[in-house]
């Protein structure tokens, strides 16, 4: 994860504490996060936002621990070890990047079914950074 500076994190407010995707006009697809262009028809900027139920299921994970953590989750993975991150392909279409909370990292799978929680992501400049995390349904 790269460094957002606070102006930034504060702009993308929005999409960091809600689900709403764009859904293209042009061609049906839903982007999530929010885009200047549709990443699927790469052809149409017009959208209507769409709000995306937070449920999808498990793609793929990976373990992250062991020196392997952003700068940003070192005190995270010093207090609580590895931990799993996914890419969750939501109900609605989109895949998404997140990390996996209140699951013993051995029962995490591709296929896992899960639903979004806003949390605390992690601390930076002084500032508590929220954004989305996936639990097990």
């Amino acid at each position: 994860m790269a460094h957002v500076s606070i102006p930034m994190y504060w702009r993308t407010i929005p999409q960091r504490y809600k689900m709403i995707g764009q859904k293209c006009k042009k061609c049906g697809s839903v982007n999530f996060p929010p885009k200047g262009v549709c990443k699927y028809c790469n052809e149409s900027s017009d959208f209507e936002d769409i709000g995306l139920s937070g449920k999808g299921t498990v793609h793929t994970f990976v373990m992250i621990g062991a020196g392997g953590a952003p700068p940003e989750f070192v005190e995270q993975e010093k207090a609580g070890g590895s931990y799993p991150v996914a890419i969750v392909e939501l109900e609605e279409g989109p895949k998404v990047i997140g990390q996996i909370a209140d699951a013993d990292p051995k029962q995490v799978g591709i296929g896992m079914k899960v639903s979004t929680e806003l949390r605390k992501v992690y601390n930076e400049e002084g500032v508590i950074r929220y954004g989305f995390k996936f639990v097990p349904d």
